[in-house]
């Protein structure tokens, strides 16, 4: 996991798994016949994607270390359920409401914003183990224009101002979330980390859904397989994340989040009939290219274990 090239290349793939979320979500909506509208079942939906990840988690423990994950206990059993409230209840409540109401070329563009947040919040968390260097903020510019170029000039059909305030809160709970996370993998097994993450938060929006009157609408063979595709995301995406942040100074996996709203808009085409060549989409891939070079072109100080 601390092998540079192996880090960069498990962040690339977690990102891909991201960045077909999106799409995903509003294909199950669809086929669960969830309205947009309808906070309460899309709560549910989110609930049950969770929980069943959290599942997937107990597995890839079982078949990576050939046992179930050792569970902390007390204190640091407490901090892991309200990591599980902070990062996948308050995170995707306000994320899955969002991709209700954006498409998701422009949802992908605001949720990108946390590859460089990542990087900026490392600086004041971690100080001089992972400090913003001139280059690294270049690089956060160059993404911050390619966020103006993409998602400004070229907003098309964006949505709500409420979706694109969801989206951005999430991004910040979700940016804010990996230092704890790093925090907490330090103190108990990796996996037990990430079930309790997942289970926990994914219960509260189930629970938090029902409650609200939510329901899944129609459940088809189809609709199925993308609720499990979607809880493999979550299950994989979110124990190999943690692993990387264990290991890894924040800012050079953080930075790659770029592939997610890539791998957004391509998947949006083509299974929700979005628009694709834009003069925008190629504006905000050479500022992309341009601030992945600037933040990776000087070796990370290494952080203290």
């Amino acid at each position: 996991m601390r092998t540079p090239v192996f880090a960069v290349l498990l962040a690339i793939f977690c990102n891909v798994l991201w960045g077909c979320a999106f799409p995903f979500i509003k294909m199950g909506y669809r086929l669960f016949e969830i309205d947009p509208s309808n906070t309460a079942s899309i709560f549910c939906f989110a609930g049950v994607r969770f929980m069943l990840g959290s599942l997937l988690v107990l597995l890839g423990s079982t078949l990576l270390q050939s046992r179930m994950p050792t569970f902390p206990k007390g204190k640091v059993f407490a901090e892991c359920c309200v990591l599980g409230l902070w990062q996948t209840t308050t995170q995707y409540a306000f994320y899955y409401i969002a991709v209700a109401m954006l498409t998701g070329a422009f949802g992908g563009i605001l949720n990108s914003t946390q590859s460089f947040l990542g990087v900026i919040f490392a600086h004041f968390i971690y100080g001089n183990a992972d400090r913003m260097t001139p280059a690294k903020t270049l690089g956060c510019a160059s993404r911050t224009l390619r966020a103006f170029s993409f998602g400004t000039l070229g907003n098309h059909g964006g949505g709500s101002g409420w979706g694109v305030f969801c989206m951005l809160f999430a991004t910040v709970v979700f940016t804010l979330s990996g230092p704890w996370n790093k925090s907490v993998t330090k103190k108990a097994d990796s996996f037990a980390v990430c079930f309790l993450n997942l289970f926990v938060g994914g219960a509260a929006l189930f629970v938090l859904g029902t409650a609200l009157g939510g329901r899944l609408g129609s459940v088809t063979p189809l609709g199925i397989l993308v609720l499990l595709y979607l809880a493999f995301i979550c299950g994989a995406g979110y124990l190999l994340w943690a692993l990387l942040m264990k290991n890894n100074p924040v800012s050079r996996i953080a930075i790659f989040g770029f592939v997610n709203p890539v791998v957004n808009v391509l998947l949006s085409a083509v299974l929700n009939g979005e628009p694709l060549f834009r003069w925008q989409y190629l504006a905000a891939l050479v500022f992309v290219c341009v601030g992945i070079w600037l933040v990776n072109k000087a070796p990370t100080k290494k952080e203290e274990q």
